[in-house]
């Protein structure tokens, strides 16, 4: 018999959303987290039978996300009989919105999961983010939603992962005072290109730091202010040359900044 603390994941899918509220609630109770066991894509009462006599005799309890009715209910019944704990994630909110709302749920595993336009639309923007990251292949600026240009450390790739999330697809470009931009950065239409600034020094301390994991020196001139600063107003020349608006990330989250390109793009696109 284990003396470990252990929630068994019981679902008719994968059971992200019950993983997910199991870990919210333990965080509430252990320093660390609970060992969480997975039973995922239970289609037969014996497959509900094994985990419930595994919970028996360890010191455990079952979290479900179960939608088959005659699942759930023999699941609720042997576990009553055995005397094992199992609670049941979904079904106090899904009889919520049945008295509400007056609708019958489905009953259908896996609906959060079904692919749909919006998902290939994600995963669409996602391999071109991936594609077009860091200047690589400057054909397609001409077909991105959004293009991101900035200097080094001023967060323009996980920018770009993060609004492909959302279906936006995003190149990015950097800005480097010995090489020449693209040609094609000149060409697009401006309404969709945004650059992004930094503070000098939190440039300096952003880099700096990233030399010491490197086990280099502080002393290169990535890190050196006049360089920070040579890099910095070049990427602001070109910058107003482009004619696109200038958003400084210095003091913000991913999520922030991501929040004022789609804000600028919304305004644009509500007066066009």
């Amino acid at each position: 018999m284990t003396n470990k603390e252990t929630v068994y994941v019981v679902s008719d899918s994968v059971g992200e959303t019950a993983e997910l509220m199991v870990k919210a609630v333990a965080s509430q109770f252990f320093g660390q987290e609970v060992e969480i066991k997975h039973f995922s894509y239970v289609e037969d009462k014996q497959d509900i039978t094994n985990v419930i006599t595994m919970s028996k005799y360890s010191l455990s309890i079952i979290a479900y996300t179960i939608v088959v009715p005659e699942l759930k209910h023999y699941l609720d019944q042997k576990a009553d009989e055995e005397g094992v704990i199992a609670v049941d994630l979904m079904h106090p909110l899904m009889n919520a919105f049945t008295q509400k709302f007056n609708m019958e749920p489905n009953s259908q595993p896996g609906q959060m999961r079904k692919l749909d336009e919006n998902y290939f639309k994600r995963v669409e923007a996602i391999e071109f983010a991936v594609k077009y990251d860091d200047g690589q292949e400057v054909r397609g600026l001409k077909q991105a939603d959004i293009v991101l240009v900035g200097i080094s450390r001023t967060s323009k790739t996980p920018l770009s992962m993060y609004l492909a999330n959302k279906t936006f697809k995003v190149a990015n470009v950097p800005l480097i005072p010995e090489i020449q931009p693209p040609k094609e950065l000149f060409s697009i239409p401006r309404k969709k290109c945004v650059g992004l600034i930094i503070s000098p020094e939190k440039l300096y301390e952003i880099r700096t730091e990233r030399l010491k994991s490197l086990g280099l020196t502080s002393s290169a001139n990535y890190a050196s202010l006049d360089r920070i600063l040579e890099e910095l107003t070049c990427a602001e020349n070109i910058m107003k040359k482009i004619g696109c608006p200038i958003i400084d990330v210095s003091n913000k989250a991913i999520e922030e900044t991501a929040d004022q390109i789609l804000a600028i793009f919304n305004k644009r696109e509500s007066f066009a």
